[in-house]
């Protein structure tokens, strides 16, 4: 092989390293200065409700979606129903601590030309530098036997989130970054199922209910062998499976950051009233104890 050619192929493999995508699901922020309010997009990207197009419908999902434009030219997916107000205050706890989420906003009023008015309207950026690729599956992906990826189950369990899916998931060309993030977190906020007896597991199911929340738990108990076991009852159980004492302690240094402020702020972003914010911000905090109890070792009998 001559020289030109080994200098070629070494010349075109540091052009492909240069532009491989860095796969992230969490980083390191600065927890405390979060905007939980605001949220990954922060006040500049809010939507320009100014004027309003209707697109088209999105069939994906079951709940009614619209693609809409804004008054400055951004694309937006609206979601109806009640998913939509829990699924944003979600994604505004976890951006506060560091996962790669979506760009959404809760809109109290919204017209849509040709559809109607619609209240607590969950309205989704679809920017034109963000490509959507696929989805990526929870027992198989880069980031298996990593902290980020076990803080995230055992936060899907925290917020109670009765719709976990592959399907649910979605990776994200941003720039340079691959970003693993859950594209749909509407089922969160308010109870899992009965028990775990396929399909009646669905009896009971709550979403965006503070009163159910406030109920639920997060840590079954802990085994003298350090592995940790949540209270979930549903569907794909194996996921929240092989839990530890370090895997517990590694969320409750993050999520114990947060203050009462900015728990109480994804809520309100969300726009749930002065006294449900209270509620979760309660369910919240009672919930972050339980894992600094787990991360301490302590047996917490439970149900």
């Amino acid at each position: 092989m001559s020289r030109y050619v080994l200098i070629s192929i070494l010349v075109l493999s540091l052009i492909s390293a240069a532009h491989a995508q860095k796969n992230v699901m969490w980083e390191r922020v600065n927890i405390p200065e979060m905007d939980l309010f605001a949220g990954p997009g922060g006040d500049e990207m809010r939507p320009d409700l100014s004027k309003v197009e209707f697109v088209k419908e999105e069939k994906d999902g079951h709940n009614k979606k619209y693609r809409i434009k804004d008054g400055s030219g951004n694309v937006w997916v609206a979601k109806l129903g009640r998913e939509a107000r829990p699924e944003t205050a979600a994604v505004r706890l976890l951006y506060g601590i560091g996962y790669k989420t979506e760009v959404n906003y809760l809109v109290p009023s919204i017209t849509i030309p040709g559809k109607g008015t619609f209240r607590n309207v969950r309205l989704e950026a679809r920017p034109d530098n963000v490509e959507r690729l696929e989805e990526w599956k929870w027992k198989k992906n880069p980031f298996v036997g990593t902290r980020e990826l076990q803080g995230l189950k055992i936060l899907m369990v925290f917020m109670t989130n009765w719709d976990v899916l592959d399907l649910q998931n979605k990776v994200l060309d941003v720039g340079d970054e691959n970003h693993y993030i859950i594209s749909d977190l509407g089922a969160t906020f308010g109870r899992l199922g009965n028990n775990n007896l396929p399909i009646i597991y669905r009896l009971g199911r709550k979403t965006g209910s503070p009163e159910h929340y406030a109920k639920t738990k997060l840590i079954r108990r802990v085994e003298s062998d350090g592995d940790v076991i949540l209270a979930y009852k549903g569907k794909n159980r194996d996921i929240f499976k092989a839990f530890t004492v370090e895997d517990a302690r590694w969320l409750a240094g993050l999520m114990s950051q947060l203050s009462d402020k900015q728990i109480g702020d994804a809520f309100r972003a969300a726009n749930f009233s002065d006294a449900e914010v209270a509620m979760y911000v309660e369910s919240v905090k009672r919930k972050i104890a339980e894992l600094r109890n787990a991360a301490a070792g302590n047996n917490l009998a439970g149900n």
